[in-house]
């Protein structure tokens, strides 16, 4: 994952402490900006009432009253809990400009931001957001 080394996060971690905290495939997901495969998290489809949180380091991302059924294969929001829960990085990669969210507490890669897909949301914004990124507290 390329990240500020100059942005201070709240909660900072050396990467043998998020290794030590995290499983390999959240590690990579979460710390190296990995995808995980579509239709398998287990996110995906749930209608459970709650707050969607980052697995790494508990903040509050989502809620679930903005998830919708996108049928991409990942879980999808049409907004973040607030704006200043998540970050926006351009992203390059895989030759295609995209827009990688993270968390804004501690970095963290969640997924990416697209706009202008169609969706009958109020923001016309899919948050298309990796499963093994967050964390489901039931309301």
């Amino acid at each position: 994952m390329v990240t500020d080394d100059t942005k201070q996060y709240a909660v900072q971690k050396s990467e043998a402490e998020w290794k030590a905290q995290l499983s390999p495939a959240e590690f990579h997901v979460l710390r190296q900006a990995g995808t995980e495969r579509p239709f398998v998290g287990e996110y995906t489809d749930t209608k459970t009432v709650g707050v969607y949180k980052c697995r790494a380091c508990d903040a509050e991302l989502f809620r679930s009253e903005t998830k919708f059924d996108s049928h991409c294969g990942w879980p999808s929001f049409f907004a973040p809990l607030a704006e200043d829960r998540v970050e926006y990085i351009e992203d390059s990669t895989l030759g295609m400009k995209r827009v990688e969210v993270r968390c804004a507490n501690c970095g963290s890669h969640l997924g990416h931001v697209f706009e202008g897909e169609g969706y009958g949301t109020p923001t016309d914004l899919r948050y298309c957001i990796n499963s093994i990124s967050l964390t489901l507290a039931p309301l």
